[in-house]
């Protein structure tokens, strides 16, 4: 069957949502009709994580209360610490929360008594909890406890990393960062996440493979690439010269341009203004000139503006967070977002099967073995592995 092709899907409406949208200019981005500007402004990210879920924003007694439910799930059961102090120290952070979710839902399975509602709230709870968890008994070999007193998500994260409690302006920069990431419509993960979710499997299984795709440095992986190139100069105008070279040498520089946005990423100048505050507190001016720097040769070589990644990267590292854990920070965010798009999937539900252009040989006849003769060996590892 020949049918038109658009690579990546490109361009292609592919179902309808309620939940989020990229305005017709391709300048905007609006939460359930709330713009992405004002929830950075005046909202926390539980209560945009109960906007995405609910469908409105939630009064203040709703908001104490999913506060005080998100309190109360922080804790893993020690089956989930077995597992996770089993894991090598080596793994990939991205790697501990989709096989912590995994583990989770075999431990504590959707079918029954849990709720899609109830799910989205433990892993929206616990998802910090794996993380540091594996990490601070990996890298200190103390095994800590993940409860917290934090009213907020951010806080939480944080304090488990550090030990005590964020100051107000870091526990705010996250919470902020967490809102920008926390929806965007049929991204690549949110995708695979509905996809999953149109085969009626369950919700776990849809999460797993949204964390899958989210690890991939053309997606999530982005941020913690964009430190990497940061960090990788000494001075502004070691930044400009490299980066120009990296354009004339044809080097892909992660964390600019976007795929839906013409006019620029709405979230960007909102998480630079952060990264530029916490620079400030930090002594990390060096650092932010060059970000700045890398910014604007991006914008006078290639027209290109940097994404919410790209500054995401800097604010991470002033609030003392590990480059390998700026894509599970974006988990943690884009948890409420997939949760959205996974309930509203079954609300609608039609399973997603695409038709593919086939390109390969014509029909023939199938050969004995002992007439094929000698062919070059189509399962050499080493020739498959180089050309995927």
């Amino acid at each position: 069957m020949t049918v038109p092709v658009q690579a990546g899907l490109a361009g292609v409406a592919v179902g309808q949502t309620a939940i989020s949208t990229v305005d017709a200019s391709g300048s905007g981005l609006h939460y359930r009709g709330y713009s992405i500007t004002d929830l950075a402004r005046q909202a926390g990210f539980e209560e945009v994580a109960y906007l995405l879920i609910a469908g409105e924003l939630p009064n203040s007694s709703q908001l104490e209360a999913l506060r005080a439910r998100l309190k109360g799930l922080r804790g893993l059961p020690e089956e989930m610490k077995t597992v996770l102090e089993s894991l090598p120290a080596s793994t990939h952070p991205m790697d501990v929360l989709r096989t912590g979710c995994s583990v989770l839902g075999c431990l504590e399975p959707e079918f029954g008594s849990r709720s899609a509602a109830r799910i989205v709230e433990r892993l929206l709870a616990c998802f910090g909890s794996m993380l540091l968890y594996w990490h601070h008994f990996h890298v200190h070999r103390h095994r800590i406890e993940t409860e917290t007193d934090d009213d907020t998500i951010a806080g939480h994260f944080l304090h488990l990393l550090t030990g005590r409690p964020p100051t107000e302006t870091i526990q705010r920069a996250v919470d902020v960062s967490l809102i920008l990431y926390a929806e965007h419509e049929f991204n690549a993960s949110t995708f695979a996440g509905r996809v999953v979710a149109s085969t009626r499997s369950d919700f776990y299984s849809a999460i797993t493979a949204a964390i899958g795709a989210l690890k991939g440095p053309l997606h999530g992986g982005a941020n913690e690439a964009a430190m990497a190139l940061i960090e990788g100069y000494e001075s502004t105008e070691a930044a400009a010269e490299g980066i120009r070279q990296a354009l004339a040498d044809k080097q892909r520089i992660m964390g600019f341009g976007h795929r839906v946005y013409r006019q620029g990423d709405p979230r960007s100048p909102i998480i630079k203004a952060w990264a530029k505050k916490l620079a400030e507190q930090a002594g990390g001016q060096r650092l932010f000139a060059i970000a700045e720097r890398i910014e604007q040769v991006m914008k006078a070589e290639k027209g290109l503006f940097p994404n919410v990644d790209f500054y995401s990267a800097p604010a991470y590292h002033f609030c003392g967070i590990p480059g390998a854990f700026f894509t599970p920070l974006f988990v943690i965010a884009r948890t409420s977002g997939w949760s959205a798009h996974i309930i509203e999937q079954r609300e609608q539900n039609k399973l997603i099967r695409p038709l593919a252009e086939y390109t390969g040989p014509a029909s023939r006849a199938f050969v004995a073995i002992d007439q094929r003769g000698l062919k070059p060996a189509a399962m050499d590892c080493d020739k498959i592995n180089d050309r995927t």
